[in-house]
């Protein structure tokens, strides 16, 4: 249930965005009458032009509101919100030009008129929502439209909600106390702490809370319903967020079984129209990346014959979609009598015992002596990954999915590998976009199922933005 916050939220955003498609068609229709000489294609006078977009403008707002613009889950990420703004904005020129053939009606003096208005339409929408963002962050920082939280649980998720929600100026949330163990209490969040629930639901009034955000459903039935009832009887919002990951990620399905509420839980929301539009859009631009690349594979080809004697590629069996196996292509970066078998093994036969031990706690080494000069230039500058575009268009790998896995590596995946390996591999990756190149083994299998469970379009648009990041700055995980 939103909160009052949220709602009035949502509806400052409808009406400032009415406002500012009304200016950007005003400005696109203004700029072609007024400021070019060139004669117009149709006579559509100012008067007409207004009252037309009067009536777009709700139906405009409406495909909005469809794409999600208005919810808390998009607004929030500013990546997936340009995302959606561009989208919505080319959908309502659509609308337009499709209202004027069916009509016989003439909307637009001018295609140009209808190019100003989807340009300005998405630059002036996105620097709104920015002003809108910051304002919206002064109001937190200064106390103004926060939810007041009562956080209770006793489970791992109860610490991560609380420290993600610790800071209130960018989250809008601010945990004023905790029930549960001490143990789950972040140590450096100044909260106050209640060991016995019912103390914690009594003080409701007295912390000024406006929401309750329970993680654990207790054995005892009689307290999970006094929790339901507190917020009841204060009218505050309440959450339950289940501390298994399993139930909210994915993608769920509720419907009525003999009467019942029913959830069905599916490992990934990787399914269907979904997989078929993600398999599209590696196919062009994988196809679009290698022509473009093609210089450079050409190039490659002739640096590695001179600096990098041997084999040109190196190909190694990894497992992908359904611990499928697929050939992964890659520039080899090691010396040719390296790679065959596993790394650790090649380690104690180099005497290099601790690059062993390192690689069996984070399959991987920081400075691996395998890896010829040449190669150490090709991995820092992650050109050596670049074949892989192949492997997408044959359609073993996708751009954006989990790193594929060696075979050996599916009995240390901690029985994750089912969850991980529900989707396709990719070339990138959360954890390689993460900021951060000390992980663990276990910790960037828990990002990669993490995506797997969290799938959408829009993240995988982000996703590929920040590895260009990633590669230009030269940063991240490796």
């Amino acid at each position: 249930m939103p909160s009052r916050n949220v709602k009035f939220y949502s509806l400052l955003l409808i009406i400032v965005d009415a406002f500012v498609l009304m200016t950007a068609l005003s400005i696109a229709y203004v700029l072609r009458t007024q400021y070019d000489p060139r004669p117009l294609k149709n006579s559509v006078y100012a008067t007409q032009y207004l009252v037309s977009f009067l009536a777009i403008v709700p139906v405009w707002i409406i495909v909005f509101a469809s794409l999600g613009l208005y919810g808390s889950s998009t607004y929030n990420r500013r990546l997936i919100e340009w995302g959606k703004v561009a989208f919505g904005s080319f959908i309502g020129i659509l609308l337009i030009i499709g209202w004027e053939y069916i009509s016989g009606r003439h909307f637009f003096p001018a295609r140009l008129v209808a190019a100003y208005s989807l340009l300005g339409t998405f630059i002036l929408i996105v620097l709104e929502r920015e002003l809108m963002r910051y304002f919206r962050g002064l109001m937190f920082r200064y106390g103004r439209g926060i939810n007041r939280v009562l956080l209770i649980g006793s489970s791992a998720s109860t610490s991560d909600i609380a420290i993600s929600l610790y800071d209130t100026k960018k989250s809008g949330y601010e945990i004023v106390s905790m029930a549960g163990p001490k143990s789950v209490v972040p140590k450096y969040l100044n909260v106050i702490h209640y060991s016995n629930i019912k103390q914690a639901l009594n003080n409701i009034h007295n912390n000024k809370i406006n929401t309750i955000i329970q993680t654990n459903l207790y054995d005892d039935e009689e307290l999970n319903h006094s929790v339901l009832n507190a917020a009841q009887e204060h009218h505050i919002r309440y959450s339950f967020i289940p501390s298994q990951s399993e139930f909210y990620s994915g993608k769920n399905t509720i419907d009525i079984f003999l009467g019942y509420p029913m959830i069905s839980v599916y490992q990934t929301p990787l399914i269907g129209w979904g997989a078929i539009a993600k398999r599209i859009f590696d196919t062009i631009l994988s196809l679009i990346f290698i022509i473009i690349f093609s210089p450079l594979f050409i190039l490659l080809f002739i640096l590695q014959k001179i600096f990098n004697p041997g084999p040109i590629f190196y190909i190694s069996k990894r497992l992908s979609r359904f611990s499928e196996p697929i050939n992964l292509i890659k520039f080899r970066s090691m010396d040719p009598k390296y790679g065959k078998r596993d790394a650790s093994v090649e380690f104690h036969e180099m005497g290099r015992d601790d690059l062993a031990e390192e690689y069996k706690a984070n399959r991987k080494v920081e400075n691996d002596p395998r890896i010829t000069k040449f190669g150490a230039f090709l991995r820092k500058t992650s050109i050596d990954e670049l074949p892989q575009l192949f492997n997408v268009l044959k359609g073993d790998l996708s751009l954006v999915g989990p790193r594929p896995i060696l075979p050996q590596e599916m009995k240390i995946a901690k029985g994750k590998a089912a969850l991980l390996h529900s989707v396709k591999s990719g070339i990138t990756g959360l954890w390689q976009v993460s900021g951060r190149s000390d992980l663990t083994f276990d910790e960037r299998i828990q990002l990669e199922t993490f995506y797997a469970q969290n799938w959408s379009f829009w993240l995988d648009i982000k996703i590929l933005f920040k590895t260009i990041a990633v590669v230009f700055k030269r940063r991240g995980a490796k």
